[in-house]
């Protein structure tokens, strides 16, 4: 799945001019900032409504429903996301690898809610909720294959390799984020040397795919 996609529950009712775009702009903003305070469960569409100030039915109007705004939200946290880990294509492996990282640690820093329902399924099981978290996961793949390798297409042992990687990124940040006892530089440095070590382990199996020189630098 493709994590810029929304299913209908997500999209909004009413296209077709600025005004709507914008008002869902600002209900999706709003959004974020109750949950990254405040867990799913605990925030009732009245308190949604009280705290955003504004009517209960126009959240109804463009998300159809408690569900469809909190999905909607995450796909709009979450394209933040990636498309920030895409960026800084002009600049050297270690450097980009480094922006990636860190500003993956950022989002999940001040979008603690909403990167623990992406991780971890949400509430219950959530098929949506699961793609949303695959479609991260293959992103940030092709992201760090893109600046070790040149292309993010790689062939299945170095794509299981960086995949072996991000899925323990992802418990650790969850650990991070629950007991935050070293600064985020500590743990950008730590994923990075982690980084290293799986891509020397693919260059081992598969020399036609040897670690970047800035991976192994303080190796």
């Amino acid at each position: 799945m493709n994590i810029s996609q929304e299913s209908d529950a997500v999209r909004p009712r009413a296209r077709g001019t600025e005004r709507s775009l914008a008002r869902r702009a600002e209900l999706i903003s709003i959004g974020r900032k109750l949950f990254s305070d405040t867990s799913y469960d605990a925030l009732s569409m009245d308190d949604i409504a009280r705290q955003a100030r504004v009517a209960k039915g126009l959240i109804y109007y463009y998300f159809q429903s408690k569900r469809g705004y909190y999905l909607a939200i995450v796909h709009d946290s979450v394209a933040d996301l990636v498309t920030f880990a895409a960026s800084g294509l002009e600049l050297q492996p270690v450097d980009r690898v480094h922006r990636t990282i860190d500003g993956y640690l950022r989002y999940a820093e001040h979008n603690q809610a909403a990167y623990r329902t992406i991780v971890s399924g949400g509430v219950g099981f959530d098929a949506e909720v699961h793609a949303i978290r695959d479609g991260v996961r293959e992103a940030i793949v092709a992201t760090i294959a893109e600046g070790a390798y040149g292309r993010g297409d790689v062939p299945p042992l170095a794509r299981m390799g960086l995949f072996s990687w991000i899925c323990g990124v992802e418990g650790a940040t969850l650990d991070w984020i629950a007991r935050p006892q070293l600064s985020r530089d500590t743990m950008r440095e730590l994923l990075v040397k982690t980084l290293g070590g799986a891509m020397r382990a693919i260059e081992e199996i598969d020399p036609a795919y040897p670690a970047p020189d800035p991976a192994r630098r303080d190796g």
